[in-house]
């Protein structure tokens, strides 16, 4: 028979237990409940997480765990099973003591043929570097170093999911790349993954961790791995120089403890990565970033010490939050969450929000610049429309684009009106200011034939006659060229003063410039922002923050 048939009985017999003699870890007994052990590997001891293969005792200490597989199994991806009774064994006169989230100082994981082996005292380590080195970024605002401190803490007390909820606009990307520095500087953490929404918010992370000055004269990428999935050089800002570094296959497949890294990717790319296509998440609007190049990949669970999620109370569909919960809770690691704005499903599954920075404190503190509301009135969406009896209107069929007519109703150019009010406050706008107030304006949807979106733009570009350069849609859809390069010029150039878009600028896309945020939809969530204010009913107001 050939050694890799052998079942992990055998294994254990044959080739571990001889390891373990030859090591001097005999005699090799059976566990039995109320016994003393004083050198020694014990089979089967019970956990609070299972039974662990053996347990090494040295002068009546319990100080190893040892769990051991078939020959055909690579021990490496053993290890967090090792770890996990590590952390179940029980507290008490067997045990050394405590190590961070563990009560046992070492871990093995074996084959027969190869051991792989992990300190678990280096988290004691880590906790004491944290403790012992201040938080002294002198970039860091004062509420940015106490959401880092409250992330600490948390982590100090074993918590595995938490949750950070920051207003837009406070510096939620720049506060967690020092989170990520000191984890890693502190070896709590040596490979950490970043995951976003967007591929355009991946090129804004990335672009942080390359200009953050981890020490003097030193940026973060220079100190530590920073890679990130394939980034066109549309998504990044027209001043950075920088280039990503595509992470190699390996580093996921088959992750080394003498890896440290941090790897930014977007949530749909990694969902791909760990189940193929099948069940991938949809949108209603085309907001979609290309992943054809993508493909599933066989990663281990414990291929990440820690998993950032941003934006992530992006919980899609009902039936989409089940893929979201998917992609995270593959991975072993202690999860954060980072968010504007809790959502009912990110506190399910984060549990505990450790630290808070609403709005209306940081408008306080004079870190965000308050929005004024403009509300505009429109009798056709408040008291509906009425007809007179065989009165004749045009309809639109929605699979041909083409116009029938019926004895049926729809509303008048309703959507003009309010164009027309909307582009009244930006004329004052502008002629107050010195300069037209760049402005974002979310439609209902841009689907084929239909598209709200396309209707908008037509209109803006009728009242404003700027040229088309000046009103420009940003959408997924097919019909876009290029559209996180069209983010990027909405973000750096003078046109377009006016996007229309569904929802890809909805989160997290950093555009400092924008003065005006118009909703022409039904809203009934907010977008990245806790106004304290019902506007609901607002089909726009204004805003800002201080950068």
């Amino acid at each position: 028979m050939n050694n890799t048939d052998i079942n992990e009985a055998k294994t254990r017999k044959l080739f571990i237990d001889k390891a373990l003699k030859q090591a001097g870890w005999v005699p090799i007994v059976p566990f039995q409940a109320d016994t003393q052990y004083d050198h020694c590997s014990v089979e089967e001891y019970p956990t609070k997480t299972g039974p662990a293969d053996y347990i090494l005792f040295h002068k009546g200490k319990a100080i190893a765990c040892v769990e051991g597989k078939r020959i055909r199994i690579g021990p490496q991806n053993v290890l967090q099973q090792a770890k996990r009774y590590a952390r179940g064994f029980p507290k008490g006169a067997l045990s050394l003591g405590s190590f961070g989230d563990y009560n046992l100082p070492f871990v093995y994981s074996t084959n027969g043929k190869i051991i792989w082996f992990q300190d678990l005292r280096d988290e004691a380590d880590a906790a004491k570097w944290l403790k012992e080195n201040e938080i002294n970024d002198k970039h860091l605002w004062p509420f940015q170093i106490e959401a880092i401190e409250s992330i600490e803490k948390a982590i100090m007390d074993r918590r595995r999911h938490m949750l950070i909820a920051m207003a837009t606009g406070t510096g939620k990307t720049f506060t967690i790349v020092n989170l990520i520095f000191r984890l890693m500087e502190s070896r709590f953490a040596k490979r950490i993954l970043f995951l976003v929404d967007r591929r355009a918010l991946a090129a804004q992370a990335v672009t942080t961790m390359a200009s953050f000055e981890a020490k003097p004269g030193f940026k973060f990428d220079r100190i530590y791995e920073v890679y990130s999935q394939k980034i066109r050089r549309e998504d990044l800002s027209e001043e950075m120089k920088f280039d990503p570094m595509i992470l190699p296959t390996e580093y996921l497949t088959n992750p080394s403890s003498r890896d440290s890294f941090v790897y930014v990717s977007t949530i749909q790319r990694m969902r791909i990565n760990l189940f193929g296509y099948e069940g991938m998440f949809g949108s209603s609007s085309g907001d979609q970033d290309d992943d054809s190049d993508a493909s599933r990949l066989d990663i281990p669970t414990h291929a990440f010490d820690v998993i950032i999620a941003d934006e992530c109370h992006r919980g899609y569909t009902a039936r989409e939050e089940s893929k979201w919960r998917e992609v995270l809770m593959h991975f072993d690691g202690i999860k954060i969450g980072l968010t504007a704005t809790p959502a009912a499903h990110t506190t399910t599954f984060f549990k505990k929000i450790v630290f808070t920075y609403d709005y209306e404190r940081a408008v306080r503190e004079g870190y965000l610049v308050d929005y004024d509301a403009i509300a505009i009135k429109s009798d056709i969406t408040i008291k509906g429309v009425f007809l007179e009896e065989g009165e004749e209107v045009g309809l639109i069929d929605t699979r041909t684009g083409q116009p029938t007519t019926e004895i049926d109703w729809s509303a008048p150019d309703r959507n003009r009106k309010i164009v027309q009010e909307i582009n009244r406050y930006l004329l004052d706008q502008e002629q107050q200011l010195g300069h037209f107030p760049k402005t974002l304006i979310f439609a209902q949807n841009d689907i084929e034939h239909i598209s709200h979106c396309n209707s908008i733009v037509r209109i803006m570009r009728d009242e404003f006659n700027r040229g088309d350069d000046f009103v420009q849609k940003i959408t997924g859809s097919p019909s876009v060229d290029r559209p996180l390069q069209r983010i990027r010029e909405f973000r750096n150039r003078q046109n377009p003063g006016i996007v229309v878009t569904v929802d890809m600028l909805s989160t997290g896309v950093d555009v400092p410039r924008i003065e005006n945020i118009v909703f022409l939809r039904p809203n009934n969530r907010h977008h990245g922002r806790s106004p304290g204010k019902d506007y609901k009913n607002h089909p726009g107001y204004r805003t800002g923050h201080r950068e």
